[in-house]
């Protein structure tokens, strides 16, 4: 065995150490460690096998026996690369003790020296006849071996000048690999200073778009910003965003999220949770990220762009776009939302105040049937309002004239189905979903709907219910509105009928049911004012006394109603009859000639004689005015009918007098 001093090749004994400089003159990682990891070994051989080839395209002239090739192992025994050679000598795989015996190269390995092992001296059969020559190559400040090169040589042939041949090749190999190395190091210096610019550009991209976004209260201008950002950096990119929100967007890239879909899987998985979900497909790279903010996930964006030109760092960079794109949505939606809520707010203040401004109940209606087709949008607007003494629904107030006033059963159609829940209606499409039939719906060719009860003390009163011609009309935020609103509308509803009922009582004799005396007064001095002529009738039942004492004040009373009804029902819904007094009943008769009154008086007359029980007669006291009087007066008015009355009386009763 023969190992060399010359100072050409360095030892672990004598290497000196450079000092560390920024200029590549180091290797990598993989040149200090001996404890190589399985992973690096593809790299390694890779990078030594390709200097090897440098090497071998500059030694034309190297003086060295033809026919025996030059082989490189890497330190842990294993071939890399070897010269072409037609020579059929034997080069083995692996190097190692263990394999081969004492060889050149593990010896070169072990003392870090150039080694000659003549063939006598070789363990393995399968290097006898050979002469091994192996020197070690190291690294430039480390001094462990980074390859061995080696070679095989006829028994006898390797002398000490084949030895230093293959010291001058080690060295010439040496500095091609470094010169490899510094290519590969200012390749990767190139990529990374690219990759750096690269990122510093984008990060001002995001910068911006986030200053942008965040800058935007509406959401429509946020959801177009993420998309024209993605578009602008990944221009041969799709870009598509899904929105779990009732949002209706004028960005044609704007989807609800439709859970059903077999092709949204990765849509709806990255929403429900909340991680960017990815899949690819040929060359293309599908990714799915979900619009997060703090209160929760508001939509997925769905990214599709070529799988080779989208890495780590584009990853990164739209894994930060969506989270900041969820942050500024979230922003908008809720500063949207709370100018909704204060725009809803004074909306009901206004809308009560209006509603309660007025006691009329059909003022009432009408105001809000105005205002409810105004606030949304509706094509047709129906209030109705529960009788329950005859168990139906009775439209009082709609834009649609020949409904109203329809009367409709308290179990049918969608009033049925919230009398019954006493919870708000939404219908998407009645063509598609129709649950119950409705003839509001029907007869207005309607197929968005929107209802709500009118409720009182829990009760329903009544229905708010608003048509659309187009489907999807009305949106969850309406549905919520509405409900609200509702509420208001029905108490000033109640309100309304309240104080109907009330002037009614007050207006009316609770008995009989006519309108009493100061009523009469009111409207018959009114009516003086607006006509030109009007008459009247005063009714008194004769002997009347005689019937209370008689039969007593009970039949009193119901000869009373029966008087008061048969009136009713002789006279016109423009007539005006009322209690005068006592059994004295009183009709007003606007713009009717003495000739026409004379005639309603007596078939009054006639009809009480044979229609009252028990029987009992009246007598009628008749009186006029014209514009042309001198004097024109309610007192004037019926003191003339009282005096006709009176000659009535005196004639007999049961007859009709003119004053």
């Amino acid at each position: 065995m023969v190992h060399t001093d010359d100072n050409q090749i360095p030892t672990r004994q004598n290497h000196t150490v450079n000092p560390p400089s920024r200029t590549p003159n180091e290797l990598p990682l993989w040149v200090q460690r001996q404890d190589l990891a399985e992973a690096d070994l593809p790299y390694i051989h890779s990078l030594l096998a390709i200097s090897f080839s440098d090497w071998q395209g500059q030694i034309e002239g190297f003086p060295w026996h033809s026919g025996y090739p030059i082989a490189l192992i890497h330190p842990d025994g294993t071939k890399v690369a070897k010269q072409r050679s037609e020579n059929a000598s034997p080069y083995p795989s692996d190097w190692t003790e263990p394999s081969l015996g004492v060889n050149a190269v593990s010896e070169a390995i072990r003392s870090c020296r150039p080694t000659l092992l003549k063939s006598e001296d070789h363990e393995s059969a399968q290097l006898r006849g050979f002469d091994s020559l192996a020197v070690p190559i190291f690294t430039r400040s480390t001094g462990l071996p980074c390859a061995i090169m080696a070679c095989l040589l006829p028994a006898g042939a390797a002398q000490a000048g084949e030895l230093k041949l293959l010291q001058a090749a080690a060295l010439h190999y040496r500095s091609c690999l470094y010169n490899r190395f510094e290519l590969l190091f200012v390749k990767d210096l190139l990529q990374t200073n690219a990759a750096q610019h690269k990122e510093e550009h984008r990060r001002e991209i995001l910068s911006d778009a986030l200053r942008r976004m965040y800058d935007h209260i509406d959401v429509e201008s946020v959801l177009s910003e993420v998309i024209d950002i993605l578009e602008k950096v990944y221009p041969m990119s799709r870009t598509d965003l899904f929105l779990s929100q009732d949002y209706s967007s004028t960005n044609e890239k704007v989807k609800p999220l439709a859970f059903h879909q077999q092709e949204m899987d990765i849509c709806w998985k990255a929403f429900m949770d909340g991680e960017i979900r990815e899949e690819t497909e040929g060359s293309r790279r599908r990714l799915a990220l979900p619009l997060t903010g703090k209160q929760g996930v508001y939509g997925v964006l769905l990214l599709d762009v070529s799988a080779s030109s989208f890495d780590d760092s584009d990853l990164s960079f739209v894994q930060m776009l969506s989270e900041g794109a969820g942050s500024a949505f979230e922003k908008a939606k809720l500063h949207e939302q709370a100018n909704t809520l204060i725009g809803e707010l004074r909306l009901i203040n206004e809308l009560t105040h209006r509603l309660n401004s007025s006691l009329r109940l059909s003022d009432t209606m009408q105001f809000a049937t105005a205002e409810l087709l105004s606030i949304f949008k509706a094509d047709y607007c129906f209030i109705l309002q529960l009788d329950r003494a005859n168990d139906r629904f009775i439209v009082m107030s709609t834009n649609v004239p020949n409904l109203k006033n329809e009367l409709f059963d308290k179990d049918y159609g969608f009033c049925g189905v919230m009398l019954t829940t006493k919870e708000p209606v939404i219908l998407s499409d009645y063509h598609s979903a129709t649950p119950v039939s409705s003839h509001l719906l029907d007869a207005t060719h309607s197929r968005s709907l929107l209802a709500a009860p009118l409720l009182l003390n829990g009760e329903v009163i009544g229905a708010v219910m608003m048509t659309h011609s187009l489907p999807n009309h009305f949106s969850y935020d309406n549905y919520k509105l509405l409900q609200v609103l509702s509420a208001h509308i029905g108490l000033a509803v109640s309100n309304s009928s309240l104080h109907a009922e009330v002037r009614r009582m007050v207006i009316t004799d609770n008995l009989t049911g006519l309108y009493a005396r100061h009523y009469l007064n009111e409207r018959i001095y009114r009516k003086q004012l607006q006509d030109a002529y009007g008459t009247l009738i005063l009714v008194d039942i004769d002997h009347f006394k005689k019937v209370n004492d008689t039969f007593g004040h009970q039949i009193g009373d119901a000869i009373l109603i029966q008087v008061s009804s048969i009136i009713r029902s002789a006279i016109r819904d423009s007539d005006i009859a009322a209690r005068w007094g006592g059994e004295e009943l009183a009709i007003y008769l606007p713009k009717l000639t003495m000739e026409q009154t004379m005639r309603v008086a007596e078939r009054i007359r006639t009809r009480v004689e044979e229609e009252t029980n028990p029987k009992v007669t009246v007598s009628c006291g008749l009186s006029e005015w014209t514009a042309s009087d001198d004097k024109i007066s309610v007192e004037t008015l019926f003191y003339r009918a009282d005096m006709a009355l009176y000659v009535a009386k005196h004639k007999g009763r049961n007859n009709v007098a003119v004053g």
